[in-house]
């Protein structure tokens, strides 16, 4: 039971706030220190952790797509692919939203950073939404869901961490996520759709003396395009490996920003002090986490959820639903990397005893940890939107505006467990 109660004290210390890493590696300390049985002899052993953590292959790649990411959004690249395709939609009712949907799925696609995407289309997507007379919740939500779609559609951080933490290639995560991503941006623009036949002044068109120039449109959604298919192929065909890949990113934003004659000293100096912040934080959370799951383990905690679900439940739907509840729930409360880090490594050894497939398991925990992004109160992309959005957006119409999307989300994650061949399609 010492196990359980280390495992609430991180959740309770979580919720007040203080930082996380220092949560898993102090409640760690802590716990070992004041448990006979376990002794601060433990850490002998981080050491080791550690190093593997730094020589990691794998992870190597969360950096590198970080920063790739930041460079295309620095360079304005992904500006004018937002600016281009919302000209190329506008006269459509309900084209601002489905513009919206498909560059958030495209940014998902080359970038993957949630607070970049959702910040740059609050800028420049919400004035144009709300001008053209859409509903400021339907806008709000349109936004804050589409800036999410990078944490399934790859190359997604998450997908990345899951590969390691569940120990599962990142290449066929990748192929495994490819149609529950399309799917889940097919079911946002279906919604717009339905909506603009039965609340057309929701999502009206959006009416501008301007001619739209197609070329200069072609010319700004093509060269991200080309980049996210080199990048993604690459992965896909067998040719690099995911860290590979992410480092030809790199190169290839790198080229197409000096191309757009966007590159600077400036620019370069921001995209890498950011990356160094962000992949920082997430090394730094793996590093506690680490600590926290030696005590845990000592302690027995794996072995009491593999009893629980394993001898006391012995149904694998059970343990499927329990943990995609969990999850959903725990997102409403904590980020994304603290689930994958402490939740998902508690889980892994019951899903190899009941024999579930990882990688359809760890597609359904990528889907479910999308919808922590955008549920309240401590939904990230909340955040990020109603920081950018300025007056424009109350909060409460934010909170009205996710609903329907967190339960598109939702009815996503049921139909890739319900038809599970979404995920091995080209696996």
């Amino acid at each position: 039971m010492i196990a359980i109660y280390m495992f609430f004290t991180s959740l309770t210390l979580l919720l007040v706030g203080i930082p996380v890493a220092f949560v898993f590696g102090g409640v760690a300390l802590i716990f070992a220190f004041f448990v006979p049985d376990v002794g601060l002899g433990i850490f002998n052993v981080l050491p080791f952790r550690i190093f593997g953590i730094m020589s990691n292959t794998t992870l190597m790649a969360v950096p590198l797509f970080i920063l790739m990411g930041l460079i295309l959004e620095k360079s304005g690249m992904a500006q004018k692919l937002l600016i281009s395709m919302s000209s190329l939609f506008r006269s459509v009712k309900g084209g601002l939203a489905i513009s919206v949907i498909l560059v958030g799925a495209m940014l998902a696609a080359s970038t993957g950073i949630v607070s970049a995407s959702v910040v740059m289309m609050s800028v420049i997507a919400l004035p144009l939404m709300i001008k053209a007379g859409y509903d400021r919740s339907l806008s709000s939500g349109v936004i804050a869901s589409s800036g999410t779609l990078g944490q399934i559609i790859p190359p997604s951080i998450i997908l990345i961490i899951l590969g390691d933490v569940m120990s599962v290639s990142v290449g066929e995560l990748f192929l495994g996520a490819v149609l529950p991503g399309v799917l889940l941006v097919g079911l946002y623009i279906l919604y717009i759709v339905v909506l603009a036949y039965l609340k057309p002044e929701m999502v009206p068109a959006f009416k501008s003396d301007e001619e739209v120039d197609y070329i200069e449109a072609f010319k700004a959604i093509l060269p991200p395009l080309l980049l996210m298919f080199t990048v993604l192929g690459s992965i896909f065909s067998g040719v690099a490996s995911a860290t590979e890949s992410a480092a030809f990113g790199v190169v290839g934003a790198l080229i197409l920003s000096l191309f757009n004659k966007t590159i600077s000293k400036e620019m370069i100096s921001y995209t890498l002090s950011e990356s160094i912040k962000l992949s920082g934080m997430i090394f730094m959370i793996l590093i506690g986490a680490t600590a926290f799951s030696l005590v845990f383990n000592e302690l027995g905690g794996t072995d009491i959820v593999v009893d629980f679900f394993s001898k006391d439940i012995a149904d694998v739907w059970v343990f499927i639903v329990v943990a995609m509840l969990s999850i959903f729930i725990l997102g409403f409360f904590i980020d994304f990397i603290e689930i994958s880090f402490i939740i998902v490594p508690i889980l892994v050894p019951v899903v190899e005893a009941f024999g579930i497939d990882p990688i359809w398991f760890a597609v359904l925990i990528a889907m479910n940890l999308q919808a922590s992004f955008l549920t309240p109160p401590f939904g990230l992309a909340l955040f990020f939107l109603k920081g950018s959005s300025k007056n424009m957006l109350t909060t409460m119409q934010i909170y009205k505006g996710v609903v329907p999307f967190i339960l598109l989300q939702l009815v996503a994650l049921g139909l890739v467990i319900a038809f599970p061949i979404l995920v091995f399609a080209f696996i």
